[in-house]
Parts: C-alpha cells; structure tokens; sequence
C-alpha cells in the first residue's frame, strides 16, 4: 500500500494511492487517543477510509511524513565498516523536503552530493525491542536523498555543517507499507538522467532489525520518525540546474535550483566510497 501526503485546493491531507486516484485517509501519526500515542501494533494498522477520491492528476505530492526527528546511520555503507562500533547522525527536521522540491546549494559550499537511501518510517519507538520484534515498530518505507556537503564533511567531525542545510533532506514520493525485503531491495540514482551503478540494501553493514535497535537504545524516536539506513550504491555530486533521481520503493526526484556559485559538476566522477 502507498501512503502519500498531498496537497489540494490550499490543504493537504493523507491519502492512500492507486493508478489514477487519491483514497483521503485520515493522519495515520495521529494519537489513536487523547492523551495517547501510536501503539506498538501500529505498523500495518489499516488506514481509516475518509470516503473521499480525489483524481490523482488534481494533487501534489508533499514529503510523505512530517517527522520530529531524522536520524541517519553513518559508516554503514559496507561489510568493512563493521569493525567499527555503530555510529548515527541527527538531521534537523526542517531539511525535509518532497518530490520535485527544489534544494538550493548555497555559493561557496564546495561539492555537494546526492546519496540514494532506503529510508524507515516509524509507527512506535523502537525502545525495548530485539531483533526479532523491532520490525513491528515500523509504519512503512520511503525514498531519502541524504543530500552532504562533502568538502565541509571533514571539517566537521557531527556533519552538522554538511548534512543540516535547508532542503539536504529530500524524501518521498510516497509511504510503502509493504516491503518484501527490506535488507535486499535495490537502491539505485540517476544524475541529470544518467544511472549510477546501483547497489543492494545486502551490501550495507548493518540490516534494518540492527540499526533500529542500536537506535532504540540510544535515541528517543517515535511514530513518524524517519531513519535513512545508509547508501550502499555509487553518489555524486549536483549541479545548479541538474536533478537526482533517487529510486527505491518509488522514483524520488530532486531538482537544483540555478545557481552562479561555482560548484562541482557532474563531470566530476561518482565515488563509491568515504564517509557517509
């Protein structure tokens, strides 16, 4: 099932979507109760039905959660990086933004690249659970594009610099609730139209279970929360003018606002490796 927020005639709402429709459903983050929050059976909980189709063609798509908190993993972009102890980063809420939303790279910042994610989206804190339960705190998955500044990026060893920036959070289009395998799906990114090599959610240190248990332990998260699990596949970098696509449960489409800051291009060769 895909779960969309969307935007019609000056509002916006949660919606459940087909091949050419919008199912309006109500806000599936919402407090099931007063003075209740999402319960720990929230993940594929059936959306309420609002009995309104909207034709898809007469809405927009928004970033498809409004989380408190996006947290990301760092150094989980292959098997070498399990010799050392798992590592996480905090994004500011505010760097999200959705499909087609343009990101501005402001004059002077050096590289700038895009980093395709699968990302987790979470119905309940993961705290307290184990491996074998901590799937069950997850509402569903979403496309990230974990957007860094990479010439700030050892400059700054928390990477507060070079991954807080307006809009260096993409995420969308929508909300998969049904992912077969979550730690073997393809995670793939076009730039300005050309493919990078693609990789495997397989090829990253850590799976899912690990990273939202680490988490859990450390971190007060919580329903609508966001965790991008790291980029197992080729990044590069942006330029003014140019887009990324980002593909995993869905095509996350990025463009970059026209800008005469000298930046890299996308000449410049994608690299597969360093910290991320």
């Amino acid at each position: 099932m895909r779960i969309a927020r969307i935007a019609h005639a000056g509002t916006t709402a949660h919606a459940v979507l087909d091949a050419d429709t919008a199912d309006l459903v109500a806000d599936p983050f919402a407090a099931p109760s007063a003075g209740g929050g999402a319960a720990d059976g929230a993940a594929g909980r059936e959306p309420v039905r609002l009995g309104r189709r909207l034709p898809l063609a007469e809405v927009r798509l928004l970033a498809p959660v409004e989380p408190r908190t996006v947290v990301g993993m760092a150094h989980n972009t292959g098997p070498a990086d399990r010799v050392r102890p798992p590592q996480a980063f905090l994004k500011p809420a505010r760097t999200v933004i959705g499909p087609a939303d343009p990101v501005h790279l402001p004059d002077g910042i050096g590289r700038v690249d895009a980093e395709a994610e699968l990302a987790v989206v979470l119905a309940a804190s993961p705290a307290g659970h184990t491996p074998d339960t901590v799937l069950r705190t997850v509402f569903g998955w979403t496309v990230a594009n974990d957007i860094t500044a990479r010439d700030l990026q050892g400059a700054d060893p928390l990477w507060t610099s070079a991954k807080g920036r307006p809009g260096f959070t993409p995420l969308g289009p929508w909300i998969e609730t049904d992912l077969a395998a979550p730690d073997d799906t393809e995670v793939a990114l076009a730039l300005d139209g050309v493919p990078l090599r693609p990789a495997s959610t397989s090829g990253l240190a850590r799976g899912v279970a690990e990273i939202l248990c680490h988490l859990g332990g450390v971190l007060p998260l919580g329903p609508g929360d966001v965790v991008l699990t790291g980029a197992p596949g080729e990044y590069g970098p942006l330029r003014p003018g140019g887009r990324a696509d980002a593909t995993v449960t869905g095509t996350l489409t990025t463009p970059v606002a026209t800008a005469t800051a000298p930046v890299a291009t996308a000449t410049t060769p994608a690299r597969a490796g360093g910290p991320r």
